[in-house]
């Protein structure tokens, strides 16, 4: 099985839909539970044996670095600074990338959100990856089972759990869940500035190598 032990997180968005509580604070911190979002997401990576993470930040940079520092969690932080210009999810990853020594590591947006199953989720992408068929696994929700989500869908999944995207117009069973596992082959030929990681997830589904996994929590 591969080891996967470094992770992505991205942490540099503005955070404007949840005004006013972002107003003082990167979407990160807001607390739910008691607890920074970025925090819910660290002890997942912690139970996954992640011990390297690259955190990219922009909005409020300063306290999402402060926050990190003082972090009790054992994982070695290293930031990647878009304070300049906010590079979106496909350049935030593209610019992270000298930074991120492994050829496989795990990509979490931080102000997620979730719940397990038997298993550690993490682990499980971990556990399905295939290193000659896959470019990225994402981790998979059902759309009617997702909360607060009122759109159409992102994808299909086919009987070799390879993704396709929702043709214009229609529905789509399956939405992303804001987790993936990325080999650094996705990241080859990227454009420069800033771009959706979409660019590079059209590339692999025609070339059959983005795959998706079911979550089994909530």
């Amino acid at each position: 099985m591969t080891k996967v032990d470094a992770a992505m997180i991205m942490a540099a968005g503005l955070g404007t839909r949840m005004r006013p509580l972002t107003e003082s604070r990167p979407k990160p911190l807001v607390e739910v539970g008691g607890k920074a979002m970025i925090d819910h997401c660290l002890e997942k990576l912690v139970e996954a044996g992640i011990q390297k993470a690259v955190v990219n930040v922009h909005y409020l940079a300063d306290a999402m670095e402060a926050h990190l520092a003082a972090s009790e969690y054992p994982i070695e932080f290293q930031i990647s600074d878009e304070r300049k210009q906010l590079m979106e999810t496909g350049g935030g990853l593209v610019q992270a990338q000298p930074l991120i020594e492994q050829a496989n590591f795990l990509c979490i947006n931080s102000d997620n959100l979730w719940t397990d199953g038997p298993t550690n989720s993490l682990q499980r992408l971990v556990q399905a990856w295939h290193e000659e068929q896959m470019d990225a696994l994402l981790l998979l929700v059902p759309k009617d089972a997702a909360h607060n989500y009122q759109g159409a869908g992102d994808f299909h999944l086919d009987d070799q759990n390879r993704i396709s995207r929702r043709l214009p117009g229609r529905q789509a069973p399956l939405i992303y869940s804001g987790i993936q596992l990325i080999s650094k082959r996705l990241l080859r030929d990227a454009p420069s500035g800033p771009f959706s990681t979409n660019i590079f997830w059209e590339r692999a589904i025609g070339e059959g190598r983005l795959f998706g996994l079911m979550h089994e929590g909530q």
